[in-house]
């Protein structure tokens, strides 16, 4: 079941230092990048991309780049490199980046 609300949003949201995490569920090989809603406590995100070679790891991190308008360079991957469950770091307050997600889904 896929929840759109505040709450459930929260619960993919760490606070990590000077900026946060992300827990995210990819769903790749999809027909479009999309960010789906909040499924099992993580943003579900679909990528066109295969997971092969890295290629799905590498679309999320740009497609999470560009639809919250920060530089590539500024989103890593820190956790779940060959898992469908990942953890994103991203150089945003939780509140700053809770609002811009609410604002995409």
């Amino acid at each position: 079941m896929m929840e759109h609300d505040a709450e459930a949003l929260w619960a993919c949201l760490r606070s990590d230092g000077d900026g946060a995490r992300l827990e995210v569920l990819v769903a790749p090989k999809a027909s479009r990048n999309a960010l789906v809603g909040v499924h099992d406590g993580r943003l579900k995100v679909q990528i066109k991309a295969p997971p092969v070679d890295g290629a799905a790891n590498e679309t999320l991190v740009r497609f999470l780049a560009k639809q919250l308008d920060l530089p590539r360079s500024a989103v890593s991957l820190v956790a779940g490199q060959t898992s469908r469950r990942k953890t994103v770091r991203l150089p945003l307050e939780v509140d700053e980046l809770a609002r811009r997600l609410l604002t995409l889904l």
